[in-house]
């Protein structure tokens, strides 16, 4: 009788270890374990080191953005108009360059930091709209933010037609889209630096507590003295500022601002946040398990790349992908209550 309860309580002591490794991102850690083994032996020009900048550039490119869908949905919201604003910050960037580059010739650095400044002026207000529909009028973040992506989308594909913006400083391009420091792309360092930042904010920050008081429960964090509004306002300035970074990041990369990219971001960064453990339903999300997922989705799409699955079908693989997230996360949930 009593080894028969020694072993159950092992098995039960076993179980909650299992339950609380994958409540804390073991899930995450799994799949990206999971992805890289399995491409490696699949494809092994997966670990060929060209291929692996280009997963670590596609990386940086999803995972500030990631970042930023999880600032607003750790505050209880949604951000539907990330991919727009990459679009109309590449666009931006892409146009103050030009601009910039023939009023002021051989000023490549000043050129580049107004177009940063544009960039980032452009997401502060995308976000002030969004956080003002959200926070004062008390309307749905999915609408809104849908909203505005129809509005973004409408305005930068008028301008440019659908016909990519050249005159980006060849230095940008050069220094930062193909750049490397010790052999690693600056673009991951830049993503790296912001990963850092926000898991910073998240521990050590009043802002950070804010974010997850509001996100838990709305009406107890008023009750507690915090300023839910502010917090909301601050939470979307921060994520549109971000996507604003990333789209400024791409302009890079591609050599020109366009404004037909990130019209698959909003899924992909949604995508990340959930499988990195963030809740939809606000108040949870750590920014070091929405980086690795955001890693895995790279790998994942990469791996799909190299064996040359058709692109309908990789959109089919991360929507299955996140069902199957989303369903361990509700089942971890019931046990947890149970």
């Amino acid at each position: 009788m009593t080894q028969a309860t020694s072993d159950r309580a092992a098995t039960t002591h076993k179980a909650n270890l299992l339950d609380r490794f994958l409540m804390q991102g073991g899930i995450v850690i799994t799949f990206l374990i999971v992805a890289v083994v399995a491409t490696a032996v699949a494809e092994p020009r997966f670990l060929n080191k060209l291929n692996l900048l280009n997963v670590f550039r596609n990386f940086s490119f999803l995972v500030i953005p990631a970042l930023a869908q999880m600032l607003v949905m750790t505050a209880g919201g949604f951000d539907l108009s990330v991919g727009a604003v990459v679009a109309v910050s590449s666009v931006v960037a892409a146009t103050v360059m030009f601009a910039g580059l023939n009023a002021f010739p051989g000023m490549e650095v000043m050129v580049i930091a107004m177009a940063l400044v544009a960039v980032v002026g452009v997401g502060a207000i995308v976000g002030l709209v969004n956080a003002g529909l959200v926070a004062t009028f008390s309307l749905s973040p999915f609408m809104v933010t849908l909203a505005m992506t129809s509005v973004l989308m409408g305005i930068v594909l008028f301008y440019t037609q659908g016909i990519p913006v050249y005159g980006v400083a060849e230095s940008f391009i050069a220094g930062v889209g193909r750049g490397q420091w010790f052999g690693l792309p600056v673009v991951l360092y830049l993503a790296l630096a912001i990963i850092i930042l926000c898991i910073v904010m998240q521990r050590f920050t009043a802002l950070g507590r804010h974010i997850y008081a509001v996100g838990s429960d709305q009406r107890s964090a008023r009750l507690s003295g915090v300023r839910t509004r502010r917090t909301m306002v601050v939470a979307y300035v921060l994520a549109s500022v971000l996507a604003a970074i990333t789209g400024f990041l791409m302009t890079s990369r591609l050599g020109s601002g366009q404004g037909t990219i990130g019209g698959t971001l909003a899924l992909e960064t949604i995508a990340a946040a959930v499988i990195g453990g963030v809740s939809l339903r606000g108040g949870v999300g750590r920014a070091e398990h929405v980086a690795l997922a955001a890693l895995f989705l790279a790998v994942l799409a990469n791996a799909m790349n190299l064996i040359q699955v058709d692109s309908k079908y990789q959109a089919l693989v991360l929507g299955a992908v996140l069902i199957v997230a989303l369903a361990i996360e509700r089942l971890l949930l019931r046990r947890k209550q149970a």
